[in-house]
């Protein structure tokens, strides 16, 4: 029941005792506008952080991996701590690195 005119930035509905009119002016009508376009470009940005938490959520590491099952991504050699020592303790480093 309600006919909104555009171009005179005007609302008529049906009252108890006649018509009932809403007039507006063309800055209040802008502001509005861009109040309603901010809008929408926060909830989309809303949307998108939703998504990107969950994604990344899941691709989060397992926090329950047991910390002793680290595999090195190189080949490793093995340096002796002490030369002289028969303990075998050594530090491992990569292969391309040199000794010294």
């Amino acid at each position: 029941m309600v006919v909104p005119n555009y171009t005179y930035l005007k609302l008529k509905m049906p009252g108890p005792n006649g018509i009932i009119t809403v007039e507006s002016t063309y800055k209040h009508a802008y502001d509005y506008d861009i109040e309603c376009i901010e809008y929408a470009e926060a909830t989309v940005e809303a949307e998108t952080l939703i998504i990107n938490l969950n994604r990344l959520g899941s691709e989060a590491p397992d926090s329950k991996r047991h910390a002793g099952t680290f595999e090195p991504a190189e080949a490793i050699k093995l340096i002796p701590v002490d030369p002289t020592c028969l303990d075998n303790r050594a530090l491992r480093i990569s292969a391309t690195l040199d000794i010294k």
